[in-house]
Parts: structure tokens; C-alpha cells; sequence
């Protein structure tokens, strides 16, 4: 019997460690952006500053495990062997979901994951031991039950998303009124005092918050709150006056208040989160302890004991900060989850949007659009040039960054300060949803929502925050079904169920991982900038995207001859990876040209045709092998063995054309370019001679009117992507001869 719950330990062990990397996936988000976005500092720098913060904070966290060992249930209802299988139950359920939320790169709670993947996996056990006792009812779940914190957690959402996106809104539109995006001279002038405000609540927030457990009861916290006007002046005071010398020094303050912000939000997440995923192993730990001291291992022992408070041991606390760290150098799923963010936040109407509008963002937009066109109306014109002038964007840290330093200041300040009065006035504000919502009010208010981009930023916003409430209620359903299979399927549904999730994890986190460096280093994605020799980089893009086009070309026909589903399936994915990379070049084409290419016309026209021909050839790519997999897919006949010879003859033309194409590109000698234009004219014939007899054959009902649809689909599609490859070569051969200098070089093979 003992072998098993020893068996159950290690589990618990193993999934914490597991939660510890999934949780700081997530999480890392909350601390890291800020540095990240404005680019302040080197990644390495951000990253030990934060690991630093985390370190520190794990070691000064009191670990108290009251949610996990009674928060939730009432422990003196179950047995021994039932809490067990709670903790399992929880664990599981935990670990999926906030793998899942990486996956999908959206930030989300640990706090409401846990809470609600307990509360869950409580009901599970609850019921369970209801149904199989006659002596208690349903009506007496209640007493199995405490609710009341799922409650305070669904409110602090309602809080954090409103409080936070408000004061965001206002301190960021206050403060680019002060400082304009030229901020330079602004902040020599009143730049300490300002940065010491916003470095005074970052002290707060690390007292209050980061260091709460530690200092709570002393004399010191004690007189803070007793004068805490007085401690924010003088704090405000000391810091303003740092920060004035270290300017005299040339130190970029801005810098030092955002590496402080960082630093003091990683220490709170570690002081204070840390609970959220070891709590539960911990408190599972102790109630096997606890039974094979009382009893020898007995499993109907009533778990009494969890309902008192205890506190971790520290070499559980230290590993875990330990793990945390490792887990934040080496996670590529959280840089995933800021990319969500950054995007949503960054300046500019050219982003790339990640989401699609919805009815109640356009709706939204609209109304916005005027309300603006009211105030502008009545504001006196002094007053709207003076704001037109402050908000006129300029570029003078000249870092790439998505927004600027006194952005990231701001989303730092305003977050602290609204944690830690939320901390000290014990209201139920999330860490997560407060750094986020605050990010997207600064973003709004920055103008960073222009009218090109607002639709697709509010949709992005709001499925970040139906995804909060996902989290409670998939954290609650996960955990309820996963706690009902462990207490009527036992031990073996204890075995499958551990094995199926740690096979999702290293899935995950290993396999496709490994699988996307693989398809970046198929697409070699183009960074441009000034110092790059431009037609270099863009030959790069089109001797790639032509020659992985020709394989998965070549390899569709085969597949779909060969009827392999599979196949067909990875190839469409590949496809419509390389199209959804090529249209977002094609996307972000004004911003590019804006960095790049404004002092060369001709390169700039150049850029332009490549990515337009090159977006319309990978797209006709995806009209072959989308259809050529539905139709495998959906079961229905194949090509007849007419319909393939000839498509296995034009897969020969097509290969041929494209290899002197890519001759001609790669060596600059367009002398050929005559017999590959006729050679295109003859397969354009033949073309449309294979599509004249499919058409008759249709006619006559001589061909399966699916497969014959599918085999004139591709017919057409390989002509536009023949024209489009031309029609490269010759944007090609045209900016060769303005600029007066050949390109010869070998091949690149992607």
C-alpha cells in the first residue's frame, strides 16, 4: 500500500516541477515586458535583473500553503486517500491548462488556475463521496465546500480588468502631455522628480507586495501604515534626489526605474505566486507524512491535520525559486506569451494584427470615432494643436523598440502602485491582469490604437480577457472530470491519466519546439535594415520561397496521386506557414520602406513587386494543396490515371521553368530569359488544352465532377504561379539594369 502513495508523491513531485516551468512561462510575461518592449536594456541584463528579483523573493517568501491545504474544501470531511487523489486531480489539471494558455501565447492567472482546478477537483471528490455514502445528501456539498474565494477571485477580475485599463489610460495620457514623445529636454528638466514618483511606487509596491510576508508585524511596516502619506513624501523626496545626481552622471534614469520595476515585480511574483504551484505537492507531501506517522498508511484517515496553517520548508521554497530561474532562461513558450502583448501594444497602424475584427470592436471603434469628431469640434484650436503636437510621434531612441521608455515607465508605475494599494487595502487584484490591462490603456492613450489597427487590437484585447474567464471555468471543468476518473476509475485511472499528461507535456514543450525551429529555418525570415545589403537578403527570400515552393509543388501531386492524407496534410500546413509569412512582409511593407528604403527609389520598388509576386505565389500554393487535402480528407475519389499523366507532365514543366528561373535570379545572366518565356507560352497551351478536354470529359460524364473541379483548380493555379515567378524575373532583370551592377553568387538553398 505505502509503495503506491510513494508513487503518488513522486507524481505530485514531478508535476510540480512541471507546474513551476508552465507557471513562469506564463507569468514571466508580467515582469519582463515592460523591459522587453522598450528595449532598455540587453535581454541578458533583463533576464538577471528578473532572476535576481525571483531569487530573492523566493527566499524571503513565508510559503504559507493555507489555499492548497483548506482554502477550498474542508479537509476534516476527507480521507487520506482522497485528498491524494484531490492534489493528483488538481495537479493535472493545472499543468494542462496553463500549457494550453502558453501554447496559445495568452496570458492568464495562476492564482484563478488554481483556485478553480481545487475548487473543481474538490466538487469531484465531493460528489463522489456523496453518491457512494447514503447517509449524506447533495444538499450537504456545501459543507465540503468553501466558495467563497472562487468568489473574490471572479470580482478581482471584474476589478483588475476596469481599475487597471482606466489608470492606465490617464497616467500615460498625463504623461506624454508632459514629456511628448521628444522627451529628451522635458526629462532633464523634471525627470528626476518624475521618475522618483514612479521609482517611490516601486518601492511600495516591493515592500507591500514583494516583502509583505517578511516585514509583516514589524515596527517599521507598522509605521508606514500609520504614516503612509508622510513615508511616500519623504520616500518620493530620497529617490527624486538620487536619480537628480545620477543624471548629472549621465545615467539614463528612465533605465533604472524600469530595470527597478522589473526587479521588484519578479521579486513579488516570486514572494507571493510561488504558493501556486508548489502549495499543492507540498500540502500532499504533508498529508502522507501526517498518515504514516498516525496510522502506518492508512487511507480512511480524516485529514484533519491541513486544516491547520503551515509554512514550507525553505530548501522547497529555494529549489523551486531555483527552477524558476532556469525555467525563465531557457522557456521559448514565454517569449510566445509576451509576443501576445507586444503586438497589441506596439505603435504604429502597420502591425501585423493577430486577430480578426469582431462586431463589437467595429462597433466600438465607430462610436470612439465620434466622439473624437464631438470634442473636436468644441475644443478651442489652441488647445487641440498643443495635444496634436505633444502626441506627434517621433523615433528618438532610434532602438526598433514596439514603444518607448516612458511608456514602459508608466505600465510599471501604474501597476506597482495599483498591486500594492490593492495589497494593503486587501482588496483582490490579480498581478496578471493588472500588468496586462494596464499595457493596453498606456498603448490606447499613446495612440497607438490608430484607426488602421483599433479593430483588430480591442478583438486581441478581448479575447485575452474572455480567456481569463476561460481559465476559471475550463480550470474548474478540467479539474472536475479529471477528479471524477481518479476516484471511480483508482489506481488505474491514476496511472493513465499521469502518463497521458506527461506525455502532453514533453509533446509540447519538446516535439513542437523542435518542430517550429525547423519550419523558422525553412523560411529564414527576413530582418532588414540599413547596414544589410538589401537585394542580397531579398534574393535570400526568393530563391527560398521559389525553390521550397517547387518541393511542396512537386510533392502535392504525388501525394494526392497516391491518395496519402497525410502527407497532403503536413504539405498544406507548410504552405500556408510560408503564405502567412510572405503576406506579413507584404503587410508591414509602409514601416519597412519608412526604415529602409526612402533614399533608394528603385530598391523601394524593387521590395514591393518581390513581396507582392511572391505573396500571390505562395498564395496560388495554398489553392493547390488546401483543396488537394479536403478532397482526400472528405473520402472522395481520387484522380483518374488521365487526369494524373498529365498533371505529372506539367509538374515536369513547371520544375524545368523554375530551375531557370532560379539560374537567371541567382546569376544575374538573363540572356535565357527569351526561351524561358517561351517555354512558359507552351505550358500555358498545354494548359489550357488539359483543361478544354477535362471540360469535355465533365460534359460527357466521363469524370467525377469533384475530382475533375480539383484537377482544373490546380491546372489553374500552377498557371498564375508560373506568371508570378516570371513576373519576378522580370522586376528582377529591370532592377539589375537601373542599378547597373550583376549579381552573381551561388544558389542559397533553404
Amino acid at each position: 500500500m505505502i509503495e503506491i502513495y510513494i508513487t503518488v508523491v513522486v507524481v505530485l513531485a514531478i508535476l510540480a516541477v512541471s507546474g513551476l516551468y508552465v507557471g513562469v512561462t506564463n507569468d514571466a510575461v508580467n515582469f519582463l515586458n515592460s523591459a522587453i518592449g522598450s528595449k532598455a536594456a540587453k535581454m541578458r541584463t533583463i533576464l538577471i535583473v528578473a532572476s535576481v528579483g525571483i531569487i530573492i523573493g523566493a527566499m524571503t517568501s513565508s510559503g504559507m500553503m493555507e489555499v492548497a491545504r483548506s482554502g477550498m474544501f474542508n479537509p476534516s470531511l476527507f480521507t487520506f486517500k482522497d485528498v491524494m487523489l484531490l492534489y493528483v486531480g488538481v495537479m493535472i489539471a493545472n499543468v494542462v491548462l496553463l500549457d494550453l494558455y502558453n501554447s496559445l501565447g495568452l496570458p492568464t492567472s495562476t492564482t484563478v488556475s488554481l483556485i478553480f482546478c481545487l475548487l473543481g477537483s474538490a466538487v469531484a471528490v465531493s460528489l463522489y463521496k456523496i453518491a457512494t455514502d447514503e447517509a449524506v445528501t447533495f444538499a450537504m456539498l456545501g459543507e465540503y465546500i468553501n466558495t467563497s474565494r472562487a468568489m473574490g477571485i471572479v470580482s478581482a477580475i471584474l476589478l483588475s480588468v476596469v481599475l487597471a485599463f482606466i489608470c492606465g489610460t490617464i497616467v500615460m495620457y498625463i504623461s506624454r502631455l508632459i514629456f511628448s514623445f521628444r522627451y529628451v529636454k522635458m526629462l532633464r528638466r523634471v525627470g528626476a522628480i518624475w521618475c522618483g514618483a514612479s521609482l517611490t511606487s516601486i518601492v511600495y509596491f516591493a515592500l507591500f507586495k514583494g516583502l509583505k510576508n517578511i516585514l509583516k508585524g514589524s515596527a517599521f511596516i507598522g509605521w508606514i501604515n500609520e504614516n503612509l502619506l508622510l513615508a511616500l513624501l519623504i520616500c518620493w523626496a530620497v529617490c527624486s534626489l538620487v536619480l537628480f545626481f545620477l543624471q548629472l552622471f549621465k545615467v539614463n534614469i528612465l533605465r533604472v526605474n524600469i530595470l527597478a520595476g522589473t526587479f521588484a515585480l519578479a521579486l513579488a511574483f516570486a514572494g507571493n505566486d510561488l504558493v501556486n504551484f508548489i502549495g499543492v505537492p507540498i500540502a500532499g507531501f504533508d498529508a502522507f507524512a501526517a498518515a504514516k506517522t498516525a496510522t502506518g498508511m492508512n487511507e480512511g484517515m480524516m485529514m484533519t491535520s491541513l486544516a491547520q496553517p503551515e509554512t514550507a520548508n525553505v530548501l522547497y521554497i529555494l529549489a523551486a525559486g531555483l527552477i524558476m530561474v532556469v525555467t525563465l532562461w531557457t522557456s521559448s513558450k514565454s517569449m510566445h506569451v509576451s509576443e501576445t502583448e507586444l503586438s497589441l501594444s506596439a505603435a504604429g497602424d502597420d502591425v501585423q494584427p493577430q486577430h480578426s475584427s469582431s462586431l463589437f470592436s467595429r462597433t466600438l471603434v465607430r462610436g470612439t470615432i465620434n466622439v473624437v469628431h464631438f470634442f473636436d469640434r468644441v475644443m478651442p484650436k489652441r488647445t487641440k494643436e498643443f495635444i496634436e503636437r505633444r502626441f506627434e510621434w517621433a523615433d528618438i531612441e532610434h532602438s526598433g523598440a514596439p514603444y518607448d521608455m516612458i511608456r514602459a515607465t508608466v505600465n510599471l508605475t501604474t501597476a506597482s502602485l495599483l498591486i500594492a494599494l490593492a495589497t494593503s487595502l486587501k482588496l483582490p487584484l490579480s498581478t496578471t491582469y493588472v500588468c496586462f490591462m494596464v499595457a493596453m490603456g498606456s498603448s490606447l492613450a499613446d495612440r497607438a490604437w490608430g484607426r488602421e489597427s483599433a479593430v483588430y487590437r480591442i478583438t486581441g484585447v478581448m479575447t485575452v480577457i474572455m480567456g481569463w474567464f476561460v481559465t476559471a471555468i475550463g480550470g474548474f471543468l478540467i479539474a472536475l472530470v479529471v477528479g471524477a476518473l481518479l476516484m471511480w476509475g483508482g489506481w488505474i485511472a491514476f496511472g493513465l491519466l499521469s502518463a497521458l499528461c506527461l506525455y502532453m507535456i514533453i509533446h509540447s514543450n519538446f516535439k513542437s519546439s523542435k518542430k517550429k525551429d525547423d519550419d523558422k529555418n525553412k523560411l529564414q525570415t527576413v530582418k532588414l535594415s540599413a547596414s544589410d545589403s538589401v537585394s542580397e537578403t531579398v534574393m535570400s527570400l526568393v530563391d527560398g520561397t521559389i525553390t521550397n515552393s517547387t518541393r511542396i509543388y512537386n510533392r502535392t501531386l504525388i501525394a494526392l496521386m497516391k491518395e496519402n492524407r497525410r502527407a497532403l496534410k503536413e504539405l498544406m500546413i507548410e504552405a500556408e506557414s510560408m503564405y502567412e509569412h510572405i503576406h506579413n512582409l507584404k503587410y508591414s511593407i509602409a514601416s519597412t520602406l519608412r526604415r529602409t528604403y526612402d533614399s533608394d527609389m528603385n530598391l523601394s520598388l524593387y521590395y514591393v513587386q518581390v513581396v507582392d509576386y511572391l505573396n500571390e505565389m505562395t498564395k496560388s500554393l495554398v489553392h493547390i494543396t488546401r483543396p488537394s487535402f479536403e478532397h482526400i480528407d472528405n473520402n472522395h475519389e481520387g484522380l483518374t490515371r488521365t487526369q494524373t499523366e498529365d498533371l505529372i507532365g506539367v509538374n515536369t514543366d513547371v520544375d524545368v521553368i523554375y530551375q531557370r528561373i532560379l539560374y537567371m535570379l541567382s546569376s544575374g545572366d538573363y540572356s535565357d530569359i527569351d526561351h524561358v518565356l517561351d517555354m512558359r507560352d507552351q505550358l500555358f497551351n498545354r494548359i489550357a488544352e488539359l483543361t478544354k478536354t477535362e471540360l469535355v470529359r465533365i460534359h460527357e460524364g466521363k469524370s467525377n465532377s469533384k475530382a475533375g473541379m480539383l484537377y482544373l483548380n490546380i491546372l489553374a493555379e500552377t498557371k498564375t504561379m508560373v506568371l508570378q515567378s516570371r513576373n519576378l524575373l522580370k522586376s528582377q532583370r529591370y532592377y539589375m539594369e537601373q542599378e547597373g551592377q550583376p549579381m552573381r553568387r551561388p544558389i542559397a538553398r533553404m
